[in-house]
C-alpha cells in the first residue's frame, strides 16, 4: 500500500504498424527474393557451364535451406523466451523479462508489451502486499490500547468510569475504521487510497494522538505498540503548536497514521526519561501543515537518511529495536497520498523527521 500516486506509464500504440525495413513481413519477404535470385543464378550458372541441372537444384535448395533457418531462427528464438517469461509470471513470478525489447519489428513491440504487463503485475501484487502489511500493522495499535485499558480495568488499576470509556469506544472506533479499509479494496486503485481530506483545527486533534500514544505507553511491560517494539512510559511528550488556532486541511485518519508512526519511532530510540517533541506549524499554501518529530536520541547518519522509510528497515544505524520496520514506510505512504513531503531533516541533536503537507488547492 505504500506507494506514490501512480503516474501514467508511457504505452506502445496499437494499431496498425507502419512499414518498417525490419518488420517480419519485410524479412520473409526478403527471405522469397533471395531464394529466387539464388536459383535464377544458379540456373544462368548451369546454362553457360553445361553444368547438371540436379547439382543446381540441389545447391538451390542447400542455400535456400540455410537462409530460412537463419531467419527462422531470429524468429522462433525470442518466441521461446516469451513463452518461457510467460509460463513463469502465470506462476506468480513477475520479476522475470523479456530480452530484445529494443528489436525494431514485430516481436520487439511484443517484447515489450510482456516487460510493461509484467511491470504491471509486479506492482499489484506489491501493492496488495504492502495493503496487507499496512493495514495489518495499524490495527495493532488500537488493539494495544484497547489491552492496556481492559487489563486495568479488570485487575481493578483503574475504574470502569466514563472517561475510560470514551478512549476505549474511540479506539474500536479506528478499528472499525481500519477494517472499512480492508472491506472497501473494490475502490482501491493501483493500491492508492482515496483521500477524505477535511478541515480541522490542528491542537485538540495532535492533542488526541498524543494521548492515545501515552495510553498504549501506558500497558504493562511486554506490550506491544503500534511498530511492534516494546511500550515505554518513560518518555515525555510535548506538543507545540504555532498560532494555537492553527487549522489544516488533509486526511484526518491518514495524518493519524503519520503521527502515530513518527511519535512510536522517535520513543523507541529516545534515552530514558528522554523528550519526543511534536511541532505543527502553517504551510505557505491556504491550509497547508508543516509537522516536525524530533527526539534526542542518537540520530540517523546522512549516509542512511535515505533508506530509513523503506519497508522492514529497522535502522541499523539506531539499533535494532525488534520491530517489523513498517512504521516509517506508512508514513511515507500517507504523506505521500496527500502529495506531500516527508524526510530526515538536519539536527544538531537527535532526529528530526518534517514533514510537508500541501493542504487544499
Amino acid at each position: 500500500m505504500n506507494g506514490p500516486p501512480n503516474r501514467q506509464r508511457q504505452r506502445p500504440p496499437v494499431g496498425l504498424r507502419p512499414f518498417s525495413p525490419f518488420s517480419i513481413k519485410t524479412k520473409l519477404g526478403t527471405l522469397v527474393v533471395v531464394s529466387v535470385f539464388i536459383t535464377t543464378g544458379l540456373l544462368l550458372v548451369a546454362l553457360r557451364t553445361d553444368t547438371e541441372l540436379r547439382f543446381i537444384t540441389v545447391f538451390s535448395v542447400i542455400a535456400s535451406m540455410l537462409i530460412t533457418q537463419f531467419v527462422a531462427h531470429s524468429l522462433t528464438s525470442p518466441l521461446d523466451e516469451m513463452t518461457r517469461v510467460a509460463r513463469a509470471i502465470s506462476h506468480g513470478d513477475f520479476t522475470r523479462r523479456v530480452r530484445g525489447a529494443g528489436r525494431r519489428d514485430e516481436l520487439g513491440d511484443l517484447a515489450a508489451t510482456i516487460n510493461l504487463m509484467a511491470d504491471d503485475l509486479e506492482a499489484v501484487d506489491r501493492h496488495r502486499k504492502e495493503l496487507v502489511a499496512n493495514v495489518s500493522h495499524e490495527l495493532r495499535t488500537p488493539i494495544a490500547a484497547l489491552r492496556a485499558v481492559l487489563e486495568n480495568v479488570v485487575d481493578g488499576v483503574s475504574a470502569a468510569d466514563p472517561e475510560t470509556m470514551r478512549t476505549m469506544l474511540k479506539q474500536t472506533e479506528r478499528l472499525g475504521g481500519l477494517v472499512e479499509t480492508l472491506l472497501d479494496l473494490s475502490r482501491v486503485d493501483n493500491g492508492v487510497v482515496p483521500l477524505r481530506a477535511r478541515r480541522f483545527e490542528v491542537w485538540p486533534y495532535l492533542s488526541g494522538v498524543l494521548k492515545e500514544s501515552r495510553l498504549a505507553a501506558a500497558g504493562r511491560p511486554g506490550l506491544l505498540s503500534g511498530s511492534g517494539g516494546h511500550a515505554r512510559n518513560d518518555v515525555h511528550l510535548h506538543l507545540d503548536v504555532f498560532p494555537p488556532e492553527l487549522w489544516a486541511h488533509a486526511d484526518a485518519e491518514r495524518l493519524h497514521q503519520v503521527v502515530a508512526n513518527l511519535i512510536d519511532n522517535a520513543v523507541k530510540h529516545s534515552p530514558p526519561h528522554g523528550r519526543v517533541t511534536v511541532r505543527a506549524r502553517t504551510g505557505d499554501a491556504p491550509g497547508s501543515l508543516v509537522l516536525e518529530v524530533r527526539d534526542e536520541g542518537p540520530g540517523i547518519p546522512e549516509a542512511e537518511r535515505h533508506r530509513v522509510f523503506e519497508r522492514f528497515n529497522r535502522g541499523s544505524a539506531r539499533g535494532g529495536d525488534g520491530g517489523t520496520g513498517l512504521g516509517l514506510a506508512i508514513a511515507r505512504w500517507a504523506v505521500e497520498l496527500h502529495g506531500g513531503r516527508i524526510g530526515v531533516a538536519e539536527s544538531s541533536r537527535g532526529c528530526r523527521i518534517l514533514v510537508t503537507l500541501p493542504g487544499s488547492s
